[in-house]
């Protein structure tokens, strides 16, 4: 964000010999409040710092589950020169926290990463509350994902497979950008079926100190029952079948396996819903229904947040990568859709999933700065007649 913020203050306008044109990136005139999300400690530091180097003071309330973790990123900010007042933590019942932020005459924005319902019901708390501040607010939010995976007859099976357990099951599916939903064509599904039931065979599964287990605990109690709940539900439903996993025990921290589900039905609730686990369904479709299923993809979710394709086959690329225009802010092509990298892939989507303010790039920033043009005129007229009044 240094390198980001450096490029906003260089972009100035043209000036000339009789005048000289400049922009101010001020600061937003109020505080920003941002809230962050457990999942992701490096966001948790940037959603309140990204405001406060564009010179706004920051209430910055951490999710309740991730209350150590933002102890210590303070300390740093503390440890690093960050002067008291500028980036003010509050903990707290976050309704309360909220609703007395909103109340503010000086709010000037919000800088959001969490769960579709509550970003929408904090816009319509300022919607509400609009003829009562000083300036309209900056609202930015990243929300949830239902994130896809689509594999083309020309994709390589263990490709596929692969691009399906990392998009899964790293950090046990409690990304934003997590794949929870695949679609793979008749064709290639015994050859990575089979990959997909080995390979998370193999995951081991326990304590994050043991950098050899692939899969840990999930966040808190209420995640586990609410995965629990829909794992459940699919060994019931004659429409969905479990492949792998399905087990889970709560009796020494939160552990929910790898589990991956085959649906006959693409809007069973495991393709809709975001469950923020490590849970992935799949729909197998028929290989010539290829453009059919495109328009299944992006019609199925209310999210647009990430997606992938694997094909090797070019026009098949090009053809998703237009049918999906509006189903992923961040696309990949024969990869997995997690893991975008600050500078390389600016983050954000669109519909259901945020404002798509592409964090880990200068749009961010430019959300937390109110330009002001200041024109400096060095030849200052004396005579209001302008030369086309003249006979």
């Amino acid at each position: 964000n240094v390198e980001f913020m450096t490029q906003i203050y260089a972009d100035q306008p043209k000036s000339s010999s009789d005048m000289w044109n400049r922009l101010e990136y001020r600061p937003l005139e109020g505080f920003v409040y941002a809230i962050t999300p457990f999942n992701f400690t490096a966001i948790a530091a940037n959603l309140p710092a990204s405001a406060a180097m564009m010179g706004n003071v920051v209430i910055w309330k951490p999710s309740d589950s991730q209350v150590f973790s933002a102890k210590v990123i303070i300390d740093v900010f503390k440890e690093a020169g960050v002067p008291d007042g500028v980036i003010n933590v509050v903990f707290g019942d976050a309704l309360m926290i909220t609703d007395t932020v909103l109340a503010s005459r000086d709010f000037a924005g919000i800088h959001f990463t969490g769960s579709t319902h509550v970003f929408k019901d904090i816009w319509a708390k300022i919607g509400t509350n609009i003829h009562h501040y000083k300036t309209y607010p900056r609202i930015v939010g990243e929300t949830g994902g239902k994130d896809f995976i689509i594999a083309h007859p020309s994709a390589n099976p263990k490709q596929v497979a692969t691009g399906i357990v990392r998009g899964a099951f790293e950090f046990q599916g409690q990304k934003c950008s997590a794949a929870s939903r695949a679609y793979v064509p008749q064709s290639l599904w015994p050859a990575i079926k089979e990959q997909l039931i080995t390979d998370t065979k193999s995951m081991k599964m326990g304590s994050p100190e043991d950098f050899s287990n692939f899969i840990t605990a999930v966040i808190h109690e209420g995640s586990f029952d609410k995965l629990a709940s829909y794992i459940d539900q699919a060994k019931k439903d004659t429409d969905a079948e479990i492949i792998v996993g399905g087990n889970y025990d709560k009796s020494v921290g939160y552990f929910v396996e790898p589990t991956i589900i085959v649906t006959t039905d693409p809007h069973y609730s495991t393709m809709e819903t975001e469950l923020f686990g490590p849970v992935m369904t799949i729909y197998v479709y028929e290989d010539a229904k290829w453009s059919e299923t495109l328009k299944l993809v992006d019609s199925t979710s209310e999210y647009a947040l990430t997606g992938a394709v694997f094909s090797q086959n070019r026009y098949a690329i090009e053809e998703a990568t237009t049918a999906l225009q509006n189903a992923a802010g961040n696309f990949y092509i024969n990869d997995k859709p997690t893991g975008a990298i600050v500078g390389m892939q600016p983050f954000g989507g669109a519909r259901a999933s945020g404002t798509n303010d592409k964090a880990g790039s200068a749009l961010n920033l430019l959300r937390w700065a109110s330009p002001r043009t200041i024109k400096e005129t060095f030849v200052t007229p004396t005579d209001y007649r302008y030369p086309f009044l003249g006979e």
